[in-house]
């Protein structure tokens, strides 16, 4: 991976993004949005320190967009590798409340997901 390990990962996962629709795959399809949703919330920077919340923009006085964070390659994996195990956390939860179905499919995402960590 480059200095901007996040983009060459979500370029990747669009890339699949496109395979799976095409195919008809929609449960992987989900699961690549959400990856791709959960690198782009690592790449938002913090606030500024003291601020209380959101000050409105003021359009007139320039943009409100801020440059975001370049994520290298172990800080990807990072973010995967928590996607993966709050899915793996779910279906444990799963498994205890009687819903082996749905503790079933949290592991298939889980699995599908680990195929982008290594």
């Amino acid at each position: 991976m480059t200095q901007d390990a996040a983009r060459d990962m979500k370029d990747r996962l669009r890339a699949d993004l496109r395979s799976a629709l095409k195919a008809g795959r929609a449960g992987e399809a989900g699961l690549i949005r959400a990856l791709v949703a959960a690198i782009d919330n690592a790449e938002a920077p913090s606030p500024p320190a003291g601020r209380a919340g959101a000050d409105p923009h003021r359009f007139r006085e320039g943009s409100a967009e801020v440059e975001r964070l370049c994520l290298d390659a172990g800080q990807v994996r990072a973010v995967l590798a928590a996607e993966i195990a709050e899915r793996e956390g779910a279906a444990a939860e799963m498994d205890r409340l009687g819903r082996p179905d749905r503790a079933e499919a949290l592991r298939a995402e889980a699995l599908l997901a680990g195929r982008y960590v290594g």
